[in-house]
């Protein structure tokens, strides 16, 4: 029986969605805006916090005049979702830095066929990634409005959130389709 030459589909899906899903997490994770709070009594109605999980910005939507690096005068980072975000985010970065490569090296990497098993381990690792970044945004989103806020402001999920989310989601399935590499390992055998 002569190898295939042609990759298989769910391999090239993995590692299509992958990647997307990191750049996703990845901008959700440094960008500014987890949560909007705006109409803040004794301010400006214009103007609004962006709060990520790791700076705290604000905008005079008039002017568009944005300043980050606003005093934490809540306690907003004291917060353990806040906390348990800035942990597992990076974190879920790097692992999927990992898991690409890996995967790199078990879907063809120079080989006349695919290292079903190497492909399967790497789209474990993925969903992990997927799985280690959805939980923050996951909580985070169940806290959003326990999180300290000014009373009688308005609470709005920001950009950045929904791209985590979408970025993880994204890592989950990539990560699943590589994973089906594990059925032609079983089959070899």
């Amino acid at each position: 029986r002569l190898p295939s030459m042609r990759t298989p589909t769910a391999m090239i899906v993995g590692l299509v969605l992958c990647p997307c899903g990191l750049l996703l997490t990845l901008t959700g994770t440094l960008a500014p805006n987890w949560r909007q709070v705006s109409l803040v009594p004794d301010q400006p109605m214009d103007r609004v916090w962006e709060q990520g999980i790791w700076d705290i910005c604000t905008e005079r939507q008039s002017t568009h005049d944005r300043l980050c690096g606003q005093a934490d005068e809540l306690g907003y980072f004291e917060q353990v979702p806040v906390r348990v975000a800035q942990g597992l985010m990076p974190s879920s970065l790097v692992l999927t830095l990992v898991g690409l490569v890996v995967a790199a090296l078990g879907v063809r990497c120079w080989q006349p066929e695919p290292r079903h098993l190497v492909a399967g381990v790497a789209g474990l690792v993925l969903l992990l990634s997927g799985l280690m970044s959805l939980v923050p945004s996951s909580w985070y989103t169940h806290e959003l409005w326990a999180l300290p806020a000014a009373p009688g402001s308005t609470l709005v999920v920001g950009y950045s959130l929904v791209l985590s989310y979408l970025g993880s989601c994204l890592e989950i399935l990539g990560g699943l389709a590589l994973a089906l590499s594990f059925h032609h390992c079983c089959k070899e055998r």
